[in-house]
């Protein structure tokens, strides 16, 4: 089969390994470089270095919207086209050119989480299980009928960047089972994402980062979890800003105000909440790194009258 591939991030870059395994990938499609680091000199994607690295001629359009884009595409006479976290929308003509149109590889269980944002949202809301989906697409924001699904269950403190790269795997496996199928002529039948249950992830904000000391301590450790590595949860904590990179809620009463600080420790610095405590076990102070809350205690002398 000719395919066409469309990504940027590198949770696309498994997919793209697993559509180039057995399959003549003719062109890959990503987003224009743009400034990246201190120097803010153009950086390519994930995707075109590892298009580059297996010698896959790359196309960076910024829109899929014009004639010229479209007739590119249509002489790469593609069977299939792709989608894995391309960024650009895909317009009704394009949709239409691969013989067999394209696919998507989303990162959560349709209907459940359509948008930017599925895998952290999905730890945020508190969420059990999550997966992937392999959809045929259409041209509405991730409503095409599922063709292939994989469960997996989130764990009690995993982190959106570890579930990240586990779903990066598991869309892999989903898209190579699929190519699998469809190189044996056995299309996946595709079945249509029901009403019932559709959740929208909205993209993440940096807004979101503050912690509110009144929120119970539950929502504000599944919050930690879902901004790790972006944006990084920030809180204000006996007078110093913070990032908060890891944390867990601890199910217990106290008649302190939110925010107060009750206890210190090397297991963590515990926090009081609108309901329950937040332990923060790794913190980050300004312009300097991750370090957990024992290295923090010995930075800040002035908490040992909070020492257990």
């Amino acid at each position: 089969m000719r395919i066409v591939f469309a990504g940027t991030p590198e949770f696309a870059v498994p997919s793209l390994r697993a559509a180039a395994r057995h399959h003549e990938v003719v062109a890959v499609y990503t987003q224009p470089d743009r400034p990246a680091g201190r120097g803010r000199g153009l950086t390519p994607s994930p995707v075109k270095l590892e298009a580059v690295a297996r010698g896959i001629p790359v196309y960076q359009p910024d829109t899929l919207r014009t004639p010229e884009a479209q007739a590119q595409l249509r002489a790469l006479q593609p069977d299939l086209m792709v989608v894995v976290a391309y960024g650009l929308i895909l317009p009704k003509k394009v949709l239409a050119i691969p013989t067999h149109g394209c696919w998507n590889v989303h990162a959560s269980l349709l209907p459940r989480w359509r948008g930017a944002a599925p895998i952290q949202r999905a730890i945020e809301a508190g969420d059990a299980e999550t997966g992937v989906c392999l959809m045929q697409m259409e041209a509405g924001l991730d409503t095409g009928p599922v063709l292939l699904a994989q469960v997996t269950d989130i764990g009690e403190q995993e982190t959106a960047g570890q579930l990240h790269d586990r779903l990066a795997e598991l869309g892999a496996q989903a898209l190579a089972d699929g190519l699998g199928l469809l190189r044996a002529d056995l299309k996946p039948v595709p079945w249509p994402q029901p009403e019932a249950g559709v959740t929208y992830a909205h993209k993440l904000d940096k807004a979101e980062a503050r912690l509110d000391w009144a929120k119970p301590a539950p929502v504000l450790a599944r919050r930690v979890r879902a901004f790790v590595p972006w944006p990084i949860a920030e809180a204000t904590l006996a007078g110093e800003r913070l990032r908060i990179h890891g944390a867990i809620a601890l199910d217990e009463t106290h008649d302190r105000p939110p925010g107060s600080l009750l206890r210190a420790s090397r297991e963590g610095i515990d926090v009081a909440c609108g309901q329950g405590v937040l332990r923060l076990r790794v913190l980050q102070r300004e312009g300097g790194k991750a370090i957990t809350a024992a290295d923090y205690l010995n930075a800040r002398r002035d908490l040992a009258g909070f020492a257990r």
